[in-house]
């Protein structure tokens, strides 16, 4: 800590220096007040000992490590449609909602800021674009995500997504290991090559994996 805060710590526990040492000869002294630690052309160093009541003593010997420089990165994340949710308590309110919304803002900024810092209500209206989506919602059950199985899939389903999607071509790739060890195949590679699924060895597992890759990407957002 005192390397890292360029601190020296007081001495604890000393009303006045031993006798038995002769503090005239060399440059030691104890500490009896915290002080900075002057910044010189070399890494700060600092000495650790501990001695062992058996008689095994150590000797360690720290160097400041190099300062850290972190470089912002900006993220940018491009969506081709924006949902803005609105919610309110009755229709009435829900229109004054929508009369609110701002338009000097950015799109998806928005769309975050509406389900992220307010209240959930029951009467609810989703915009899309130019698409509209209204209703009552139950305030029982949660969130469900159901997929299909064999039987839905094409060639070069998820080709898409492993491109555009770190999310899903993360957990793509977790899959496509975890089957390693039971297939012949590579799951990522059967998608990005677009071979063909009509293999049920092939097809059930890489569906599976698909699936997953999926609910990771609707996780995420």
């Amino acid at each position: 800590m005192a390397l890292e805060h360029g601190r020296l710590p007081k001495t604890l526990h000393v009303d006045a220096p031993s006798s038995q040492v002769d503090w005239s000869a060399g440059a030691v002294e104890l500490l009896t007040e915290a002080r900075d630690w002057p910044e010189v052309d070399r890494p700060r160093r600092a000495a650790v000992s501990s001695f062992g009541v058996s008689g095994t003593n150590a000797h360690v010997i720290l160097e400041q490590a190099p300062e850290r420089v972190e470089e912002p990165v900006e993220v940018v994340r491009e969506l081709p449609v924006v949902p803005l949710v609105l919610t309110a308590r009755s229709e009435t309110a829900l229109e004054g909602q929508v009369e609110r919304l701002p338009e000097d803002v950015r799109l998806l900024d928005l769309g975050y800021s509406l389900v992220t810092t307010r209240s959930v209500f029951e009467h609810r209206r989703v915009a899309v674009g130019s698409a509209v989506v209204e209703g009552v919602a139950s305030s029982r059950g949660r969130v469900a995500l159901v997929f299909p199985g064999q039987g839905t899939q094409w060639v070069g389903m998820g080709a898409g997504l492993l491109e555009s999607s770190p999310v899903f071509a993360a957990r793509l790739r977790e899959c496509a290991d975890a089957l390693a060890p039971f297939v012949d195949f590579d799951a990522v590679e059967v998608l990005r090559e677009g071979r063909s699924l009509d293999r049920v060895d092939v097809v059930q597992p890489v569906t599976w994996a698909v699936m997953v890759s999926l609910a990771a990407v609707w996780r995420s957002l």
